[in-house]
């Protein structure tokens, strides 16, 4: 427990340290964000250069958390190709995310056999949203901020916010299929608003 404890703390002290030499309004890609990971130490976006990035901000008591077997689906057709899923747990939604981060942990691998890294729990709008959600509603427009769980945004192989999913719009969807097809190789992403 303490050594959990500590290992937030100091996350949180290195994402506040990269985020005071910026910030969501400096930064320039989405290497600039790192999240906590659910297993403990920093998970910076950087790690995943040159592959593909669907962030995903997750809930298991949700009419949405069967996304959850689409997502891993997903993950393991795209992961060769350089696709990363990345869940973000959040209870931002109806208190749809109560657990701890090892409760959550153990629902994603028990119940849906999630393979893909997921975050720590954060809050993915509001003025204590993760400054990952913070830029991306700066970048794409409130609009396109997540307004309920198993929100998407993609980030292509450069860094670049390439587009967003609302909840409804589920991880195999075939708009989801093509931008993730132009995202590996860095193609514009054209789609109808969504």
């Amino acid at each position: 427990m303490v050594k959990e404890t500590l290992m937030k703390v100091l996350g949180a002290v290195a994402i506040a340290a990269g985020l005071m030499m910026g910030g969501p309004a400096m930064a320039k890609t989405a290497y600039d964000f790192a999240f906590e990971s659910i297993d403990g130490g920093l998970l910076p976006l950087s790690q995943f250069k040159g592959k593909a990035i669907l962030v995903v901000n997750t809930a298991s008591f949700c009419g949405f958390t069967p996304q959850y077997e689409g997502l891993e689906n997903i993950y393991k057709e795209y992961k060769s190709k350089g696709l990363v899923v990345l869940g973000v747990p959040a209870n931002d939604f109806g208190g749809q995310e109560p657990g701890t981060d090892a409760e959550i942990k153990q629902f994603c691998k028990g119940e849906y056999a999630i393979d893909f890294p997921m975050a720590s729990k954060v809050s993915v709008v509001g003025p204590e949203a993760h400054p990952f959600y913070k830029w991306a509603a700066a970048q794409l427009g409130e609009s396109k901020a997540p307004k309920w769980n198993f929100h998407k945004y993609l980030i292509d192989v450069n860094g670049e916010l390439v587009a967003s999913f609302p909840t409804k719009v589920v991880p195999d969807a075939p708009e989801i299929r093509s931008a993730i097809s132009h995202a590996l190789v860095g193609q514009p992403i054209w789609a109808p608003e969504m």
